[in-house]
């Protein structure tokens, strides 16, 4: 979604969305990249090293050098980056979730923080703001898991909460197998209408922010109901295969942001 949405971004927050981006983008790295393989950790840990240290004085790191402006001009705590490194940790370890409860604890980490730090860069600290953007970002993790299962299944990670298998009676050797068996199905269109539970509840945030914003947000927030869409379109039948969004899609998502933010601002609504 970030391609879709940068193109609504104000040109002088850009340098600051992307000292956060650049770096998340290191942060997982460190996280994934197989260069790093066996000092994964050490390397998380130098990282917030250095995360610390620009909160207190100039680090000559090019990457901390921009973020410590970053963070100076608009008041950003450093919880929202401690917590991202915390889930590039948990991703180490855990690679199974017990409950729903537990998935939306890693997203608190994994998801969350991103989006408060865009609400910071855009002079949003209001907490009821916050909590809708928690709901949107938990929901676009977990629908970049729905439809990632082809992907990460093979690699040993599940993000389908064991709960949620059990309940449906979804066999563990079914996923493996890429068998879309109809209690698989059932799990995935209640998944779908789960997470499209939470896309609902955090929509409000697109009207209560500052109008560059609120077009950045409806992109955003389109292109993950957009991946439920196809998700739902392919019968649920992602375990050998990622439905994604095409270029059409994207055009798409970005004209229908538009002219919902056009006819909000005729309406006297931005």
């Amino acid at each position: 979604n970030f391609p879709v949405a940068s193109r609504f971004l104000p040109a002088h927050l850009r340098p600051h969305v992307m000292a956060i981006y650049a770096f998340a983008r290191s942060a997982d790295d460190f996280a994934d990249e197989p260069r790093y393989e066996g000092r994964r950790v050490e390397a998380l840990d130098a990282w917030e090293e250095l995360l610390e240290a620009c909160y207190h004085r100039e680090v000559q790191h090019p990457i901390f050098f921009a973020l410590r402006d970053t963070v100076r001009q608009h008041n950003i705590p450093i919880g929202p980056f401690k917590a991202l490194l915390t889930a590039f940790r948990m991703d180490q370890i855990k690679k199974r979730y017990a409950t729903f409860t537990e998935l939306r604890h890693y997203c608190l980490h994994s998801a969350n923080p991103i989006g408060q730090l865009v609400l910071y860069v855009h002079s949003h600290h209001e907490p009821n703001l916050h909590r809708f953007s928690d709901e949107i970002c938990t929901a676009l993790q977990i629908a970049n898991f729905l439809q990632d299962l082809s992907v990460d299944i093979p690699r040993g990670r599940c993000y389908l909460p064991e709960e949620d298998l059990i309940h449906f009676g979804v066999e563990r050797e079914d996923l493996l197998a890429g068998r879309h068996t109809a209690a698989f199905k059932e799990l995935m269109a209640f998944s779908v209408h789960r997470t499209r539970s939470l896309f609902l509840r955090g929509k409000p945030l697109i009207r209560q922010v500052t109008p560059g914003l609120s077009m950045e947000l409806e992109a955003t927030w389109r292109g993950g109901m957009a991946i439920l869409d196809r998700v739902e379109e392919a019968d649920y039948e992602v375990l050998r295969f990622r439905p994604k969004l095409e270029r059409r899609d994207m055009a798409e998502i970005a004209a229908r942001s538009l002219f919902s933010f056009g006819r909000r601002l005729l309406r006297g609504e931005v």
